[in-house]
C-alpha cells in the first residue's frame, strides 16, 4: 500500500467539535470532570475487591475485572481528547490511532463478554444457591474472564487490520474526536461493503448474541425470585441483579445505536454523542450502580478508611 494511502506522512486530523471551540471548552471540563469520577470510582472497586476479604468472591472478582477494564477504556481515548480540544493541533499519528482503534475494539468485546458472565453468575447465585460455590469456582472464574479477554482481543487484531489496510487516497481527517472503524470506513476512497456485512456479523455476535443470553439469565432469575417466599430476599436478589441488568441496558443501548446501522446513514453528530457517553459516562456509572445500594462495598471502603486511620495514628 502507497505511503499516502494509510496517511502515515501526517497521521489522521481528528476534526471533534472543532467548528464549535465554545462547545470544545465547555466540553473539555465536563470530560475531565468525569474522567476524574471515572478513575477514582473504579480504583475504589478494584482496591476494595483486592484488599477485603469479604470481597474475595466471583461477583467482585468480576466486577474488579470490568472496572479494569473501564479504566483502560477511559485512559485509551479521553487523554487524547482533553489535548484535542484544548490544542491547535488536533492531529493523532497513524501509530497511535492503530493502537487507539485496537484498545478500544478489544475492550468493548470484552466488557460484551464479561458482561453476559456476570449474568450467568448472578443466575448461579439466585437460581442455585445451595450450589453457587461448587458451579463457580476460582479455576472457572479465571477462565471465564481469560475467555472473555481472548474473545475480544481477537476479534479486535481482525478488525483493526482489516480497517487500516483500506485505501485512504490521501484523506486523513476523521470526523470525530477518537479513532473508530465506522469513521474510518467512511473516510475510504474504495467500496467498503465487504467491511460493513463483516462488521455487522461481528456486532450481531458481540452484541446481539451475549444480549441475549443475559435477558434469559434474567428471565430465569425472575422467575425464581418470584417464587421466594421472603420478601426480604426478593428485595435483595432483585436490588442486587437490578444494578447489572441497569448497567447491561446502558451499554448495549448504546453500543446497538453506533453499530447495527450502516456507517453510511450515520449522523456524525448524533454517533459522537453516543461515543461520549459509551467512553465517558458509562465508565462512571458502572461503580456507582453497582455500589450505591451495596451494603457490602460501603462495608469494605469503612473498613478500609478505619484501618488507614489507626495506621496512622499509631
Amino acid at each position: 500500500m502507497e505511503r499516502a494511502n494509510h496517511s502515515s506522512f501526517a497521521g489522521f486530523t481528528l476534526l471533534g467539535f472543532s467548528s464549535r471551540p465554545q462547545l470544545e471548552a465547555v466540553l473539555f471540563l465536563v470530560i475531565l470532570v468525569f474522567y476524574f469520577l471515572s478513575l477514582l470510582g473504579n480504583s475504589t472497586i478494584m482496591l476494595l475487591s483486592l484488599m477485603d476479604p469479604r470481597l474475595h468472591t466471583p461477583m467482585y472478582f468480576f466486577l474488579s475485572n470490568l472496572s479494569f477494564m473501564d479504566l483502560c477504556l477511559t485512559t485509551c481515548t479521553v487523554p487524547q481528547t482533553l489535548v484535542n480540544f484544548r490544542g491547535r493541533d488536533k492531529t493523532i499519528s497513524y501509530g497511535g490511532c492503530v493502537a487507539q482503534l485496537f484498545v478500544a475494539l478489544g475492550l468493548g468485546g470484552v466488557e460484551c463478554v464479561l458482561l453476559s458472565v456476570m449474568a450467568y453468575d448472578r443466575y448461579a447465585a439466585v437460581c442455585r444457591p445451595l450450589h453457587y460455590m461448587a458451579v463457580m469456582h476460582p479455576q472457572l472464574c479465571l477462565r471465564l474472564v481469560v475467555t472473555a479477554w481472548l474473545t475480544g482481543f481477537s476479534n479486535s487484531v481482525v478488525q483493526t487490520a482489516m480497517t487500516m489496510t483500506l485505501p485512504l487516497c490521501g484523506k486523513n481527517q476523521l470526523d470525530h474526536f477518537f479513532c473508530e472503524v465506522p469513521v474510518m470506513l467512511k473516510l475510504a476512497c474504495t467500496d467498503t461493503s465487504i467491511n460493513e456485512a463483516e462488521l455487522f456479523a461481528v456486532s450481531v455476535f458481540f452484541l446481539v448474541v451475549p444480549l441475549s443470553l443475559i435477558l434469559v439469565s434474567y428471565g430465569h432469575i425472575a422467575h425464581t425470585v418470584l417464587r421466594m417466599k421472603s420478601a426480604q430476599g426478593r428485595r435483595k436478589a432483585f436490588g442486587t441483579c437490578g444494578s447489572h441488568l441497569l448497567v447491561v441496558i446502558i451499554f448495549f443501548g448504546t453500543l446497538i445505536s453506533m453499530y447495527l446501522q450502516p456507517p453510511s446513514s450515520y449522523s456524525q453528530d448524533v454517533n459522537k454523542s453516543i461515543a461520549l457517553f459509551y467512553t465517558l459516562v458509562t465508565p462512571v456509572l458502572n461503580p456507582l450502580i453497582y455500589t450505591l445500594r451495596n451494603k457490602e462495598v460501603k462495608g469494605a471502603l469503612r473498613r478500609l478508611v478505619r484501618r488507614t486511620a489507626d495506621s496512622r495514628e499509631s
